[in-house]
């Protein structure tokens, strides 16, 4: 897969698998452009993209704010001259039962994981429109089409992230942009390493493969998707679930 002359734009890109993606399409030869609120360690990833041989951006960014992502989009431009894939993958938890949610908790979460691909795929499109080429990525979850208990925001985020992606796709596809999603299912980063030893066990023996998925297996899909192999696809959402779930 060659992503030579490509820019791409990854959000949450300071770890896990945002970074996961910024690396694998660098090594595909991409340029990238990383966001992320926290600077420090998106900083650190620009410099292995750098070890690389690709050019790397590192912008502080919130994507649930508009002006933030304009600002990032803004200077990306100015730095690289176009942005042709975007991965929009930013996204927060704020886990509880439904009766005992908070409003702001649903708010945020909403905001972030939902609103935040809205504003970065309003920010980019003018540009793909004009060169007549894009690939957008958004990162979803498994759980966004199987539902799980105490995660109500968190899923209809990810859930509106899969409708998101079929309209823009309909919408965008005579432009020669594609608009694609990949699910996750149970994958190893610092977010899962958090969840109770139990939970970790009944969730693994749900899945067929046994295994936790890495961060790099979801950064391949990614890397695909972004890729000239994968021009006639659009609409898609792409499981990586180890069979966790089979739709």
């Amino acid at each position: 897969m060659n992503l030579l002359g490509k820019v791409a734009m990854v959000t949450g890109a300071s770890r896990g698998i945002g970074k996961a993606c910024a690396l694998a399409l660098a090594e595909a030869g991409a340029d990238l452009v990383i966001g992320s609120r926290n600077l420090e360690p998106l900083q650190a990833v620009a410099k292995e993209i750098e070890v690389l041989g690709r050019r790397a951006l590192a912008v502080g960014l919130d994507v649930s704010s508009a002006e933030s992502v304009k600002a990032a989009v803004a200077r990306a431009l100015e730095g690289f001259g176009q942005i042709d894939v975007l991965v929009n993958n930013a996204a927060i938890t704020k886990d509880n039962l439904l009766l005992r949610m908070k409003p702001e908790d649903w708010e945020i979460v909403l905001k972030t994981n939902l609103d935040g691909a809205y504003h970065c795929i309003r920010a980019v499109l003018p540009g793909m429109i004009r060169q007549r080429y894009g690939r957008i990525i958004n990162i979803t979850s498994v759980v966004a089409q199987s539902g799980n208990p105490g995660q109500a925001n968190y899923i209809a985020s990810k859930a509106g992230l899969i409708g998101l992606t079929k309209a823009v796709a309909a919408e965008v596809a005579s432009r020669n942009i594609t608009v694609n999603a990949v699910a996750p299912g149970f994958i190893a980063t610092s977010m899962t390493e958090k969840l109770p030893e139990e939970i970790q066990k009944k969730i693994l023996s749900l899945v067929p493969l046994a295994r936790m998925g890495t961060d790099r297996e979801v950064a391949y899909g990614v890397r695909f998707l972004a890729s000239e192999e994968a021009a006639y696809i659009t609409g898609h959402v792409l499981n990586i679930n180890g069979g966790l779930y089979m739709s």
